[in-house]
């Protein structure tokens, strides 16, 4: 059997977290593929993989053929998994972010480390990073960046991002963060990290996208099917980790000069307290691994909720971004 190009984060704990693995489950973000083998190789009947960048399934036919009906791969955003897998299913992994096989492909504009096309967009349509970094006023770049990147510097940024444009070149923009901030220590991240990776989720509203497919996957789970979710990002993990005890209620209440408000039924369980991590052998392995953070949850009988954005940390923008 072929293998797949890149090794998925968090694999084997996530299979030992939702095991026995059985009936049908949604990867909706199939990417290389190795999250639904890795279902497909532990029981599942049936795997629908999601992914809203279609080059991704020329990249499966290679080896896709071999799971015949047990693999079904659909174009579309996780957002609309519930709609997209036709029916109720029996669990939903959802692995966030970037892929490698995206950074590792300098035409599609993702990584400051390959000059390419400054373009970020993990599906061929609306706009794309260039677009949108010359036509937003300087406040509103500085907000993303500081919003979706955390990054401190990000007034000084947006502001030699304006007096540059046009952008066209990925090589372009990280010269242009470079410039603004200090040259790194041994050990520290690249200059353009966080700048990159707050324009990333602002092209692609990866945030907004977050919630609307964790809240598609509370409507497709049937009772006792579970929920997986691997985050890359502390800021994608709130949202994660705060929609799980929102969901299953877990998140505390008032107090006895404030009484707690009538709740909704329970729509999760949480069979673990705490994320899951990467082991030492996993970190040695790979180590994009070394900030991913696995969540479980387990659904209940109860009928799904309505999820209220501001409830789950999501970063909202002041002005008009995207």
């Amino acid at each position: 059997m072929a293998q797949a190009p890149h090794v998925p984060v968090l694999l084997g704990p996530l299979l030992r977290a939702v095991a026995p693995v059985k009936g049908v489950w949604v990867d909706g973000t199939f990417g290389a593929g190795g999250y639904a083998r890795g279902l497909l190789a532990q029981g599942a009947d049936q795997v629908i993989g999601i992914d809203r960048d279609p080059t991704v399934f020329g990249m499966a036919k290679a080896w896709a053929g071999e799971y015949g009906d047990r693999l079904r791969l659909v174009e579309g955003t996780f957002s609309d998994l519930d709609e997209l897998a036709g029916g109720p299913v029996d669990g939903v992994v959802l692995d966030l972010g970037v892929s490698s096989m995206q950074l590792d492909q300098p035409e599609r504009g993702f990584s400051f480390l390959r000059d390419g096309p400054l373009d970020m967009r993990m599906g061929g349509d609306g706009p794309g990073a260039a677009d949108l970094l010359n036509a937003a006023p300087e406040a509103v770049i500085a907000d993303v960046l500081y919003l979706y990147g955390e990054e401190r510097a990000a007034r000084r940024i947006a502001r030699a991002i304006v007096a540059a444009r046009p952008l066209t070149r990925t090589g372009q923009l990280s010269d242009i963060v470079a410039a603004c901030l200090p040259r790194p220590k041994p050990g520290q991240s690249h200059p353009s990290t966080r700048t990159f990776q707050a324009i990333r989720i602002w092209v692609n509203d990866e945030f907004g996208q977050l919630v609307a497919g964790l809240a598609a996957a509370e409507r497709a789970l049937r009772p006792g099917g579970k929920l997986a979710v691997v985050s890359f990002h502390s800021l994608e993990d709130r949202i994660v980790k705060r929609f799980m005890q929102a969901r299953s209620n877990s998140a505390g209440g008032g107090s006895r000069y404030a009484p707690e408000a009538m709740r909704e039924a329970a729509a999760f369980t949480l069979p673990f307290r705490r994320a899951i991590g990467p082991d030492e052998a996993e970190l040695a392995a790979n180590p994009r691994a070394r900030s991913a953070l696995l969540r479980v949850g387990i659904r209940t009988d109860a009928v799904a909720g309505r999820v209220d954005p501001s409830a789950l940390g999501l970063p909202m923008l002041s002005g008009k971004g995207a």
